[in-house]
């Protein structure tokens, strides 16, 4: 299959056929660029939910024919600024953008945008696998645009800048962050010569905004391998200006003979455990900070060695701190990874002795619905490299899931509200609201959870009479 026939192939969605026709209505070339290009040459367009359009005139102007022709697409986003605009089709965003060039300062990455060629739009790019373009008008449908060999980069797996990588991260730092995260992504090297530029300016990463970092952070943070992307932000000096939490896990002491394990290496074999279980960015969040409460709380005890007591509290306050300064949500979110990280030593310790149920119970109504994640963390934990540990550990927390799933489905525990409520206690000994009601309610789900009681109203009731007798209240009518 000749070139031309190989995208001719690929572009017989009816999408291209709609933006053929509109550009050759305006007389205006036209091309599908960028992202879209390079994987349909990797395959890796199955999934892919956005695309980017460029012509050589006005991409509002493209922008609104599509529309009128596309069947379903959503109102025409426009942002002036850079002579861009974009429509939704389904689940794909396509963005239509004049050709442009840019300048830049030092202070911003925010560039002077002006009209252009095709040449300079293709300069202006951040790599040579995204400068790739093919021709959609008819006359020249399929023909390929390749100016600076980024096939043959494609090819070879590499991470290049179409211009001189100095210039291409000083005008916009954040493409430091995009060549780590596509290395991570497509498990490309970075050239030689991107990574000593990288290096020598990684300060120049602090003036680009929280959330495009975050956001680039969650795109490494969903790879398969996540941990390439965490090495090389610390490979290139850019991991303690964005994540100095996981710098200070680095090293390994030793007093008396006596060592602990490298706890940033260790976090990021977890992260890269956890992967293979879960596409949940939350819980691939917590795996990277479950350990960052360490390094505060590490001392060495003659008697036992190396301990990290209480790192599990200390990390889940400091979560907030890093959420706050990279401007993440503070919400669900980060509740929920605070909490996985506060309870992620205690199915740890259950998995090492007898579970009782009542241990269990209150495992779970601790964790809630997110029990699940939590052991998933618990046994992407098991880092060490004796294959009969490994297999034990694993083994005890096989016990310990199937006890979670005997106990709940016995006792229904999981987010269990206690069967009597405040407002049946104020009822029942005729009381406003008081301390003594929260006491008795309390003593009633700590009796269900240690098993002294079941999770039935009957049974609750009884025990509420019994406590409030002790406690000399009188029932109503009495």
């Amino acid at each position: 299959m000749s070139e031309i026939e190989f995208f001719k192939e690929h572009l017989k969605h009816p999408l291209f056929q709609i933006i053929r026709d509109a550009a050759d209505e305006m007389n205006s070339p036209v091309y599908v660029v960028g992202g879209y290009v390079r994987d349909m040459l990797l395959e890796r367009i199955d999934n892919v939910n956005d695309i980017d359009i460029l012509i050589i005139g006005s991409g509002i102007d493209l922008a609104y024919r599509v529309k009128n022709k596309l069947k379903g697409a959503s109102k025409v986003s426009i942002f002036k600024t850079y002579g861009t605009a974009m429509i939704k089709w389904g689940d794909i965003d396509i963005e239509f953008v004049g050709a442009r060039k840019e300048s830049y300062s030092l202070e911003s990455r925010n560039p002077n945008v002006l009209k252009g060629t095709l040449e300079d739009d293709q300069k202006r790019r951040d790599f040579t696998i995204n400068t790739l373009g093919i021709q959609l008008n008819s006359i020249f449908f399929g023909k390929f645009i390749d100016p600076f060999n980024g096939f043959e980069d494609l090819k070879n797996k590499i991470i290049k800048t179409p211009l001189n990588p100095e210039s291409t991260f000083l005008d916009d730092p954040l493409r430091m962050l995009r060549a780590i995260r596509f290395s991570c992504q497509l498990n490309f090297s970075i050239s030689k010569e991107s990574i000593l530029v990288i290096k020598s300016n990684s300060k120049r990463i602090e003036i680009i905004s929280k959330e495009r970092i975050v956001e680039e952070l969650n795109k490494i943070l969903m790879s398969n391998i996540p941990s390439k992307g965490f090495l090389l932000l610390d490979e290139l000096d850019l991991l303690r200006f964005i994540l100095p939490e996981l710098i200070d896990l680095k090293g390994i002491d030793e007093v008396e003979g006596q060592k602990h394990k490298d706890n940033f290496y260790h976090t990021l074999e977890v992260l890269d455990n956890i992967t293979s279980h879960t596409d949940n960015l939350w819980l691939r969040w917590a795996a990277l900070l479950h350990d960052i409460g360490k390094a505060s709380t590490k001392k060495f005890n003659k008697k036992i060695g190396w301990t990290f007591h209480g790192h599990e509290y200390v990390g889940s306050k400091m979560i907030n701190k890093v959420f706050k300064r990279l401007k993440m949500p503070l919400n669900d979110k980060i509740k929920y990874v605070q909490k996985i990280v506060l309870m992620s030593s205690r199915p740890v310790i259950l998995s090492k002795k007898t579970i009782s149920d009542s241990a269990i119970r209150r495992l779970i109504f601790e964790a809630g619905n997110h029990i699940d994640d939590l052991i998933t963390l618990c046994e992407s934990d098991i880092t060490t490299k004796n294959p009969k540990r490994f297999k034990l550990y694993h083994d005890n927390f096989k016990i310990v899931r199937k006890k979670i799933k005997e106990v709940e489905g016995r006792d229904q525990i999981r987010n269990f509200q206690p069967p009597i409520s405040g407002e049946d206690i104020m009822n029942c000994f005729n009381l406003k609201p008081c301390k003594e009601i929260g006491i008795i309610k309390e003593s009633i789900k700590e009796s269900i959870i240690e098993g002294k009681i079941i999770n039935d109203y009957d049974q609750a009731f009884k025990l509420m009479l019994e406590l409030g007798k002790k406690m000399n209240l009188k029932k109503k009518n009495e």
